[in-house]
Protein backbone atom coordinates (compact mmCIF):
# COMPACT_ATOMS: atom_id res chain seq x y z
CA UNK A 1 0.00 0.00 0.00
CA UNK A 2 2.70 2.58 0.81
CA UNK A 3 4.20 2.03 -2.61
CA UNK A 4 1.23 2.58 -4.44
CA UNK A 5 0.91 5.63 -2.70
CA UNK A 6 4.17 6.97 -3.03
CA UNK A 7 4.84 5.87 -7.23
CA UNK A 8 1.35 8.50 -8.04
CA UNK A 9 2.72 11.08 -5.37
CA UNK A 10 5.92 11.37 -7.41
CA UNK A 11 4.08 11.12 -11.17
CA UNK A 12 1.97 13.78 -9.76
CA UNK A 13 5.01 15.90 -8.96
CA UNK A 14 6.80 15.76 -12.17
CA UNK A 15 3.44 16.14 -14.35
CA UNK A 16 3.23 19.58 -12.28
CA UNK A 17 6.67 20.90 -13.33
CA UNK A 18 6.20 22.99 -16.62
CA UNK A 19 8.01 21.67 -19.03
CA UNK A 20 9.99 24.44 -19.70
CA UNK A 21 11.44 24.23 -16.47
CA UNK A 22 13.00 20.67 -17.32
CA UNK A 23 14.17 22.22 -20.70
CA UNK A 24 15.83 24.95 -18.65
CA UNK A 25 16.99 22.73 -16.04
CA UNK A 26 18.59 20.45 -18.61
CA UNK A 27 20.44 23.64 -20.53
CA UNK A 28 21.66 24.44 -17.00
CA UNK A 29 23.29 20.64 -16.13
CA UNK A 30 24.88 21.50 -19.50
CA UNK A 31 26.01 24.46 -18.99
CA UNK A 32 24.76 25.80 -22.19
CA UNK A 33 23.16 28.85 -22.84
CA UNK A 34 19.47 29.49 -24.46
CA UNK A 35 19.36 32.94 -26.20
CA UNK A 36 16.69 33.89 -28.58
CA UNK A 37 18.87 32.90 -31.26
CA UNK A 38 20.13 29.48 -29.66
CA UNK A 39 18.75 25.97 -31.23
CA UNK A 40 17.93 24.13 -28.13
CA UNK A 41 16.44 20.88 -30.36
CA UNK A 42 19.12 18.55 -28.54
CA UNK A 43 17.70 19.48 -25.02
CA UNK A 44 13.84 18.41 -25.99
CA UNK A 45 12.84 15.38 -25.48
CA UNK A 46 10.01 13.43 -27.32
CA UNK A 47 6.37 14.78 -27.36
CA UNK A 48 7.89 18.31 -25.21
CA UNK A 49 7.43 20.30 -28.03
CA UNK A 50 3.57 19.80 -28.18
CA UNK A 51 3.57 20.24 -24.26
CA UNK A 52 5.51 23.26 -24.45
CA UNK A 53 3.16 24.59 -27.13
CA UNK A 54 0.53 23.70 -24.77
CA UNK A 55 2.21 25.95 -22.04
CA UNK A 56 2.90 29.03 -24.49
CA UNK A 57 -0.76 28.68 -25.69
CA UNK A 58 -1.56 29.29 -21.92
CA UNK A 59 0.31 32.22 -20.73
CA UNK A 60 -0.24 33.89 -24.15
CA UNK A 61 -3.79 33.68 -23.10
CA UNK A 62 -2.27 35.69 -20.09
CA UNK A 63 -1.29 38.23 -22.17
CA UNK A 64 -4.51 38.93 -23.60
CA UNK A 65 -6.55 39.19 -20.54
CA UNK A 66 -3.77 41.77 -18.94
CA UNK A 67 -4.80 43.28 -22.25
CA UNK A 68 -8.47 43.50 -21.58
CA UNK A 69 -9.03 41.77 -24.75
CA UNK A 70 -12.81 39.65 -24.39
CA UNK A 71 -11.48 36.40 -25.88
CA UNK A 72 -14.73 34.95 -24.90
CA UNK A 73 -16.94 37.37 -26.42
CA UNK A 74 -14.89 38.23 -29.29
CA UNK A 75 -15.39 35.97 -32.09
CA UNK A 76 -12.04 37.10 -33.89
CA UNK A 77 -9.75 36.21 -30.55
CA UNK A 78 -11.32 33.42 -28.95
CA UNK A 79 -8.74 31.06 -30.03
CA UNK A 80 -5.89 33.43 -30.63
CA UNK A 81 -3.80 32.56 -27.96
CA UNK A 82 -3.19 29.00 -29.56
CA UNK A 83 -2.76 30.55 -32.76
CA UNK A 84 0.04 32.81 -31.68
CA UNK A 85 1.56 29.64 -29.73
CA UNK A 86 1.75 27.46 -32.83
CA UNK A 87 3.21 30.14 -34.82
CA UNK A 88 5.78 31.03 -32.78
CA UNK A 89 6.64 27.28 -31.72
CA UNK A 90 5.65 25.83 -35.85
CA UNK A 91 6.70 28.23 -37.79
CA UNK A 92 8.67 32.10 -37.22
CA UNK A 93 10.92 30.37 -34.11
CA UNK A 94 10.66 26.72 -35.50
CA UNK A 95 14.99 27.25 -35.89
CA UNK A 96 15.02 26.93 -32.09
CA UNK A 97 13.38 23.64 -31.54
CA UNK A 98 13.85 21.48 -34.62
CA UNK A 99 16.91 19.59 -35.52
CA UNK A 100 18.94 21.37 -39.13
CA UNK A 101 17.64 19.80 -42.38
CA UNK A 102 19.17 17.35 -43.39
CA UNK A 103 21.87 17.74 -45.94
CA UNK A 104 23.57 15.48 -48.58
CA UNK A 105 27.22 16.68 -49.09
CA UNK A 106 28.82 15.23 -52.27
CA UNK A 107 32.41 15.50 -52.86
CA UNK A 108 33.85 17.98 -56.02
CA UNK A 109 34.32 15.48 -58.40
CA UNK A 110 34.93 17.84 -61.46
CA UNK A 111 37.33 20.36 -58.79
CA UNK A 112 35.04 23.52 -59.69
CA UNK A 113 36.83 26.22 -58.26
CA UNK A 114 35.17 29.16 -60.14
CA UNK A 115 32.58 31.89 -58.27
CA UNK A 116 29.24 30.33 -57.37
CA UNK A 117 26.31 32.68 -56.13
CA UNK A 118 23.24 31.83 -54.82
CA UNK A 119 20.40 34.41 -54.60
CA UNK A 120 18.21 36.09 -53.85
CA UNK A 121 16.99 33.77 -50.90
CA UNK A 122 13.94 35.20 -49.36
CA UNK A 123 14.27 35.06 -45.85
CA UNK A 124 12.05 35.32 -42.89
CA UNK A 125 13.14 36.29 -39.07
CA UNK A 126 11.84 38.27 -36.21
CA UNK A 127 13.61 40.98 -34.18
CA UNK A 128 14.47 39.80 -30.93
CA UNK A 129 13.66 43.18 -28.80
CA UNK A 130 10.49 43.12 -30.50
CA UNK A 131 9.28 40.10 -31.69
CA UNK A 132 8.11 41.93 -35.10
CA UNK A 133 9.03 40.42 -38.56
CA UNK A 134 12.63 41.00 -40.80
CA UNK A 135 11.71 40.40 -43.70
CA UNK A 136 14.86 40.58 -46.54
CA UNK A 137 17.08 38.63 -49.03
CA UNK A 138 20.56 36.84 -49.14
CA UNK A 139 22.97 36.37 -51.40
CA UNK A 140 25.61 33.42 -50.70
CA UNK A 141 28.60 33.23 -52.79
CA UNK A 142 31.40 30.08 -52.73
CA UNK A 143 34.22 29.73 -53.54
CA UNK A 144 34.92 25.90 -53.83
CA UNK A 145 37.99 23.85 -53.85
CA UNK A 146 38.89 20.18 -54.97
CA UNK A 147 37.81 18.99 -51.18
CA UNK A 148 34.56 21.41 -50.87
CA UNK A 149 31.65 19.65 -50.41
CA UNK A 150 28.91 20.23 -52.63
CA UNK A 151 25.14 20.32 -51.32
CA UNK A 152 22.10 21.59 -53.62
CA UNK A 153 21.51 25.00 -53.82
CA UNK A 154 18.10 24.17 -52.35
CA UNK A 155 19.53 23.63 -49.46
CA UNK A 156 21.56 26.79 -48.74
CA UNK A 157 18.04 28.11 -48.62
CA UNK A 158 17.33 25.56 -46.05
CA UNK A 159 19.87 25.96 -43.96
CA UNK A 160 19.55 29.87 -44.22
CA UNK A 161 15.31 29.23 -43.25
CA UNK A 162 16.70 26.99 -40.45
CA UNK A 163 19.12 29.72 -39.04
CA UNK A 164 16.34 32.77 -39.55
CA UNK A 165 13.61 31.39 -38.16
CA UNK A 166 14.63 32.26 -34.20
CA UNK A 167 14.20 35.69 -32.96
CA UNK A 168 17.35 37.74 -34.67
CA UNK A 169 19.62 40.40 -34.64
CA UNK A 170 20.65 40.64 -38.37
CA UNK A 171 24.66 40.67 -38.20
CA UNK A 172 24.55 38.03 -35.83
CA UNK A 173 22.05 36.25 -38.02
CA UNK A 174 24.25 36.31 -41.10
CA UNK A 175 27.27 35.32 -38.97
CA UNK A 176 25.75 32.15 -37.53
CA UNK A 177 24.33 31.59 -41.25
CA UNK A 178 28.03 31.47 -42.08
CA UNK A 179 29.29 29.69 -39.56
CA UNK A 180 27.32 26.93 -40.95
CA UNK A 181 27.77 26.84 -44.38
CA UNK A 182 31.58 27.11 -43.96
CA UNK A 183 31.26 24.24 -41.69
CA UNK A 184 29.03 22.02 -44.55
CA UNK A 185 31.23 22.72 -47.38
CA UNK A 186 34.35 24.25 -46.44
CA UNK A 187 35.16 26.08 -48.87
CA UNK A 188 38.12 28.39 -49.89
CA UNK A 189 35.87 31.43 -49.22
CA UNK A 190 32.36 32.31 -48.36
CA UNK A 191 30.43 35.61 -49.03
CA UNK A 192 27.12 36.66 -47.59
CA UNK A 193 25.51 39.85 -48.17
CA UNK A 194 21.57 40.16 -46.51
CA UNK A 195 19.92 43.22 -47.37
CA UNK A 196 16.29 43.16 -44.99
CA UNK A 197 12.96 45.67 -43.83
CA UNK A 198 13.00 45.51 -39.90
CA UNK A 199 9.28 46.09 -38.95
CA UNK A 200 10.86 47.23 -35.24
CA UNK A 201 11.48 50.08 -37.75
CA UNK A 202 8.92 50.11 -39.68
CA UNK A 203 5.58 49.25 -37.48
CA UNK A 204 6.65 50.94 -35.11
CA UNK A 205 9.33 54.07 -33.36
CA UNK A 206 10.00 56.28 -36.08
CA UNK A 207 7.93 54.15 -38.72
CA UNK A 208 10.38 54.58 -41.49
CA UNK A 209 8.82 52.36 -44.06
CA UNK A 210 11.78 52.74 -46.70
CA UNK A 211 14.79 51.84 -44.48
CA UNK A 212 16.81 48.64 -44.86
CA UNK A 213 19.80 47.01 -43.40
CA UNK A 214 22.51 45.85 -45.67
CA UNK A 215 25.24 43.87 -43.91
CA UNK A 216 28.20 41.33 -45.15
CA UNK A 217 30.00 38.63 -43.95
CA UNK A 218 33.37 37.71 -46.04
CA UNK A 219 35.30 34.20 -45.17
CA UNK A 220 38.68 33.38 -46.66
CA UNK A 221 39.94 34.50 -49.69
CA UNK A 222 36.81 37.07 -50.00
CA UNK A 223 38.27 38.72 -47.24
CA UNK A 224 41.78 38.53 -48.44
CA UNK A 225 41.44 38.96 -51.96
CA UNK A 226 39.58 42.54 -52.78
CA UNK A 227 39.21 41.45 -56.48
CA UNK A 228 37.13 38.60 -55.83
CA UNK A 229 35.59 40.36 -52.82
CA UNK A 230 34.47 43.10 -56.06
CA UNK A 231 33.51 40.61 -58.59
CA UNK A 232 30.86 38.95 -56.05
CA UNK A 233 29.22 42.54 -55.27
CA UNK A 234 29.08 43.42 -58.75
CA UNK A 235 27.33 40.04 -59.40
CA UNK A 236 24.76 40.66 -57.39
CA UNK A 237 21.38 41.53 -58.79
CA UNK A 238 20.19 44.28 -55.91
CA UNK A 239 16.97 46.34 -56.70
CA UNK A 240 16.78 48.27 -54.02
Amino acid sequence: MLMKSTTPAQDSSDEGTPVSVKIRERLALARKRFNANDNISEFLQPGELEKLLDEVEVKMQGVLDSLVIDTVGDHNTNNTARRVAKMYLNEVFKGRYVQPPAITEFPNAEHLNELMIVGPITVRSACSHHFVPVIGKIWIGVMPNEHTNVIGLSKYARLAEWVMGRPQIQEEAVVQLADLIMEKTQPDGLAIVMEASHYCMAWRGVKDMDSKMINSVMRGVFLKDPTLRREFLALIPRKG
